[in-house]
């Protein structure tokens, strides 16, 4: 082949490198001064800033990259020249390969500030096209291609190797690990040992692709500089991975001082919290009191005062942290706020009414309540909301909206032991001396089993119906006694000392007005067991 095109080789199209001399090549040319610069393989070669009668400096870079196009094979191998010649009055160097003028540099192409004479910038030229021209060279021969393929091949073997050798890794350090959970042989506990091991096989996993991905890319870009068709992209992706890490470490070391205040904000946060933690025990363990906040209180008390310390320090420290000024990080801070205003409505209705709970004492973890059809041991009073343990072992989740807008019966709230008033009905005709009733009520008081004998029983009439008098129980519980048994045993005493003394719990409904008067003569106002007062015939 005598003739090789290099149109796709000498091109005049932007590059990534980057010279730091005066009238060279610019660092971030514009279009302008991008249309002067010559490039080799992507390669900035000089800026050609003279105009020589009607040519322009664009026009100039124009003809050179057609008379690139029309060289040999022949003419590569010849070393680049340089020829002092005179053109248009002006001193110039002509450079020249095997005898074909190629380019042509004036003192008018050079800078005032660049303090380089042209002979010195001639050479800088002369030494970037002399490295293309022997890297073009090497390249075509023959030897040199398959050199080239027996290295890349090679690279490819050895990458595949490495892929192979990371996988067999990964499946022994999974095997490992196993072996470490069946024999229980490792310095963490075993139910920890599942599952830190099975995250530590899957970091190690991941560490392992990412090393497969970074060989992958270096072997890329190494193959593709190896031949002159794809040698600017395996540039091109070396030029984009120093540029990515140097992007990274300068993102880091610049972040540093942010970190540091953010770690500086984190740091007094845990101390102020820790202090205030120490301040709250002692009031909760009634060592300490400070107004309105009580010992049942506290730990919500904590709660809120945790999430406000640690909001208000995350507030402070928001402009300090990395990307805190971006739009992706301003775009999440609006995506969280959306989902926190459409779903937050409920969710805070229930909240406050718990902290309402809270702080109006109106019940505490222990308490015997009533709400609603509801009866039972209060076991937790979250947040959001409340949990009773009813009669039936049932445990009954009632929200905390709910509790707050019904009526809430504490029936334990007013004994300080933990014991219980416990109130049961009767209703009883008219034909039974309520003296009667009140003692056979009170006896069967005093034999149930979990009443507080200390606490004298008491019995009311609470109303006068058509047709039977309603009657009232209540009795003091001993801590600890459940109310489904204590009433239960109580109706069953009744009902025992109701057919002793020949007295039916059957409140009748008349159909027709009887023949005699229902009542009771005074001679039985004191029925047994009901007993007279004292100095009373």
């Amino acid at each position: 082949m005598k003739r090789i095109v290099l149109a796709f080789l000498f091109c005049c199209i932007p590059s990534l490198a980057h010279f730091t001399h005066a009238a060279e090549p610019r660092q971030q040319p514009s279009e302008q001064e991008r249309a002067r610069t010559v490039y080799i393989f992507h390669q900035p070669i000089v800026m050609l800033q003279a105009k020589f009668g009607l040519t322009t400096p664009e026009e100039r870079v124009l003809r050179i990259r057609n008379t690139l196009r029309n060289f040999t094979q022949a003419d590569v191998q010849e070393p680049l020249k340089v020829v002092p010649v005179t053109r248009y009055n002006q001193p110039g160097r002509l450079i020249v390969m095997n005898g074909k003028p190629i380019m042509l540099l004036t003192q008018g192409d050079l800078d005032e500030g660049d303090d380089l004479t042209l002979d010195q910038a001639t050479q800088r030229v002369l030494a970037r096209m002399e490295n293309q021209r022997t890297a073009l060279r090497d390249q075509y021969d023959h030897r040199w291609l398959a050199l080239s393929v027996v290295k890349a091949v090679t690279g490819l073997l050895a990458l595949a190797l490495f892929c192979y050798i990371a996988y067999r890794s990964w499946r022994a350090v999974r095997r490992f690990y196993r072996r470490r959970i069946i024999e229980g042989r490792s310095v963490i506990p075993q139910h920890w040992r599942r599952f830190i091991g099975a995250i530590e096989t899957r970091i190690y996993a991941l560490i392992m692709i990412l090393l497969g991905i970074v060989a992958l890319y270096i072997w890329l870009s190494w193959a593709l500089s190896l031949f002159p068709w794809t040698r600017v992209w395996g540039e091109s992706l070396g030029d984009w991975s120093v540029r990515v890490f140097r992007e990274i470490a300068l993102s880091i070391v610049s972040a540093m001082p942010g970190l540091m205040i953010v770690l500086i904000i984190f740091l007094i946060t845990a101390f102020i919290l820790k202090l205030l933690k120490m301040v709250l025990n002692q009031v909760e363990a009634e060592r300490l009191q400070l107004p309105g906040i009580h010992p049942e209180t506290v730990g919500a008390t904590r709660k809120l005062i945790s999430v406000v310390v640690w909001l208000f320090a995350l507030s402070a420290a928001y402009p300090f942290l990395p990307g805190a000024n971006s739009l992706a990080f301003k775009g999440i801070s609006v995506f969280f706020g959306l989902m926190l205003t459409l779903g937050s409505a409920g969710v805070m209705n229930h909240a406050m009414s718990g902290l309402v709970l809270i702080y109006s004492r109106a019940l505490r973890k222990g308490d015997v309540i009533r709400v609603a059809d509801n009866e039972g041991l209060v076991s937790e009073i979250g947040m959001l909301a409340t949990k009773i343990i009813t009669r039936e072992n049932y445990v009954v989740t009632v929200p905390n909206a709910v509790v707050v807008s019904g009526k809430i019966t504490n029936l334990s709230a007013q004994s300080a032991d933990g014991g219980v008033n416990l109130t049961v009905g009767a209703t009883i005709g008219y034909d039974t001396p309520w003296r009667q009733v009140h003692a056979m009520l009170e006896l069967a008081a005093r034999r149930a089993e979990g009443i507080d004998p200390a606490v004298a029983p008491k019995v009311r009439q609470l109303s006068l119906m058509d047709w039977y008098i309603a009657y009232e129980l209540q009795v003091r519980l001993l801590p600890g006694q459940s109310l489904a048994d204590a009433r239960n045993a109580l109706h069953s005493h009744i009902q025992d000392v109701f057919n002793e003394f020949n007295v039916q719990i059957m409140s009748p409904n008349f159909v027709m007005q009887p023949e005699g008067a229902v009542m009771v003569a005074k001679e039985n106002w004191y029925t047994p067991p009901a007993a007279p007062p004292q100095g009373e015939p």
